[in-house]
């Protein structure tokens, strides 16, 4: 855990719920704004979080009203191109690593989700969602590009045209209409969000992990493989799969009728 601009508490608050690691931003008072704290909470935590091999998935949320209202702009004073670069590849760090991470990593959408807020809310493999909570583009607000990969991610989950007119015009979406879109997977009451989206991750740290990274690489390059060059990835990966003991327990559990215990290996 990483001090952040107070030293009376961490930037970042990382529980373990048995085989699920909780990553929960922590600086309400500015709205989980992405600060010098956070990110230096993010630059530790994530290397350490993702090579474990006792964390079977990753759950993102935000502590207090918000999930992350986005950039804190405290942190943007220092604008000349080379030290935006610096900043810039210092955050892209851990952020490559998370959407590169094999881990299923679930985001608990709390409030409000603005800016590298949103961004940071799409790096769940499965994105949950408070009923009350909102996602706004934020970036044309104060001229500012879009960042943290959301003109990556965002397309391929509605679409050119809808992400278009989600980061141009800049309205809020309240989470019914985010799910409608189906940039949110999951809705929940507000008061259970973060219950159940703990014992979703649970469920899910209990499958075949050697699966799972075989799945979101899977996923990840069919944006970019012609259909040839995907299905040879698709037979090394099930070789992959195969050959793993999740595997081998899988059949003897579907042989003998009983439910697999996945190891993850």
């Amino acid at each position: 855990m990483t001090k952040g601009l107070s030293e009376a508490a961490p930037s970042m608050i990382v529980e373990r719920h048995g085989a699920v690691a909780l990553l929960r931003m922590n600086e309400p008072r500015t709205l989980n704004a992405l600060s010098g704290g956070l990110k230096q909470a993010f630059i530790e935590t994530v290397p350490q979080i993702t090579t474990d091999p006792t964390v079977r998935a990753i759950v993102l949320t935000g502590e207090g009203r918000a999930f992350c209202a986005g950039g804190d702009l405290r942190s943007m004073d220092q604008r000349e191109p080379v030290a935006v670069r610096r900043r810039m590849q210092a955050t892209h760090d851990w952020v490559q690593t998370l959407l590169t991470c094999e881990k299923p990593i679930l985001t608990a959408v709390n409030g409000v989700a603005a800016g590298a807020g949103f961004s940071m809310a799409l790096f769940g493999d499965i994105i949950c969602a408070a009923e009350d909570a909102t996602f706004k583009a934020g970036f044309p607000g104060i001229g500012a590009a879009p960042d943290l990969a959301i003109a990556y991610i965002l397309p391929r989950a509605v679409g050119a045209v809808r992400a278009k007119d989600i980061l141009l015009s800049n309205e809020t979406l309240s989470a019914a209409r985010a799910y409608e879109m189906g940039f949110v997977s999951r809705l929940y009451p507000a008061a259970s969000l973060l219950d159940q989206t703990l014992a979703l991750a649970a469920r899910i740290a209990e499958g075949p992990s050697v699966a799972f990274g075989l799945t979101k690489r899977l996923i990840a390059r069919a944006h970019e493989l012609p259909l040839e060059a995907f299905l040879e990835q698709e037979a090394y990966a099930q070789m992959t799969a195969f050959a793993s003991a999740d595997f081998d327990e899988g059949v003897r559990a579907f042989k003998e009728k009983r439910q697999a215990a996945f190891a993850g290996r």
